[in-house]
């Protein structure tokens, strides 16, 4: 038997031709069944200890990615590999196994709250479920989870609407936690808080990061934050990657119209903004995704499509180093001017 490639070694989640669809009833009896495609064939790999970050519109697909990584929707078809283990299929203990190496933070901390419950007792929930430790290791652990996420130990005694929006946040990330899982999903988990009490979260996230060897998988539609937080991007749309690459290469040379389009709206307004506006941002909003048509997902939309953009779905191709890019028209048409 070979030995694993480095990447092989390093990579703790791989993801392969993941499809998510949802039936949608028709109109009749008799009539053909139509479903929602709401993920449609996302292949990527994480590696150990780094930020991978999923970008789009709403209703690209991205959280219904990590929902589906998560196993808290139904797979179509494809495969989740974690770790080395197919989790694909897993269903009752063998699943909740699986819990300990993974775990979400959702983007309202207070609905993902009880707010009947003391802030320990919903820290100490996942140990409690996974039955990790006994009843006093699980108490010291709160106070250090409290404290690891810059909290005070009497805050255990809290209930959730006791604490702010900031704090609140912090209580999801410490469960998340409490299990010492390997991989944590962030659902949009900062974009419900202001802009100071965003960048408190992420200096934590990082910190816990170096400190654990973490790895997350960052959902957003904050393409700043997104930058700055994440080593590797993929940018979706309707339900499939357009693009993906280095964060560097994602914001440094971006290849699709579509990431020209996320990163030109992304401007502040001003000069540079409205000079960008005929030549990069894409108006309209994006097709239903109950049975798509076939070709490019992105045409019906994309100011430089031409007919065989509509008759063919363009692949994920490498362009260099990783990078890359589903446009049948890469090399064709101009790369912005604006970065």
């Amino acid at each position: 038997m070979s030995a694993a490639s480095p990447e092989a070694r390093n990579g703790i989640l791989s993801v392969a031709d993941l499809v998510v669809k949802f039936p949608v009833a028709g109109g009749g009896l008799f009539s053909k069944l139509s479903f929602v495609h709401a993920v449609d064939g996302v292949s990527l790999s994480v590696s150990r200890g780094t930020s991978f970050g999923i970008v789009g519109e709403s209703g690209s697909g991205k959280s219904t990615t990590a929902q589906a990584i998560m196993r808290l929707v139904g797979v179509t078809d494809g495969r989740i590999v974690l770790d080395g283990d197919d989790v694909t299929g897993l269903q009752g203990k063998a699943l909740q196994k699986v819990r300990r190496k993974l775990q979400i933070v959702f983007q309202d901390p207070f609905s993902a709250l009880d707010p009947r419950r003391r802030a320990g007792d919903l820290i100490r929930e996942p140990l409690d479920l996974l039955q990790i430790g006994s009843a006093r290791e699980r108490e010291e652990r709160v106070k250090a989870l409290l404290g690891e996420v810059g909290l005070q130990p009497q805050a255990a005694d809290l209930f959730p609407h006791q604490f702010s929006g900031g704090q609140r946040q912090r209580l999801c990330i410490a469960r998340a936690l409490a299990p010492e899982p390997d991989l944590i999903v962030c659902d949009e988990a900062v974009s419900a808080l202001d802009v100071a009490i965003q960048a408190q979260i992420l200096n934590l996230l990082k910190k816990l990061q170096r400190k654990r060897g973490l790895t997350y998988i960052f959902i957003s539609h904050d393409l700043g934050v997104v930058q700055n937080f994440c080593d590797e991007i993929a940018v979706m749309y309707l339900g499939k990657i357009v693009e993906q690459g280095a964060s560097s290469d994602i914001f440094g040379k971006p290849a699709h119209p579509y990431t020209w389009s996320l990163i030109a709206a992304a401007c502040p307004p001003g000069e540079l903004r409205d000079s960008l506006k005929t030549k990069y941002l894409v108006r309209g909003d994006p097709p239903s995704p109950v049975d798509p048509k076939p070709g490019c997902r992105f045409a019906q939309r994309c100011p430089y499509a031409i007919d065989e953009c509509k008759r063919e779905h363009p692949a994920l191709s490498t362009l260099e180093h990783g990078h890359k890019a589903a446009c049948i028209r890469i090399g064709d048409i101009p790369a912005p001017t604006f970065l």
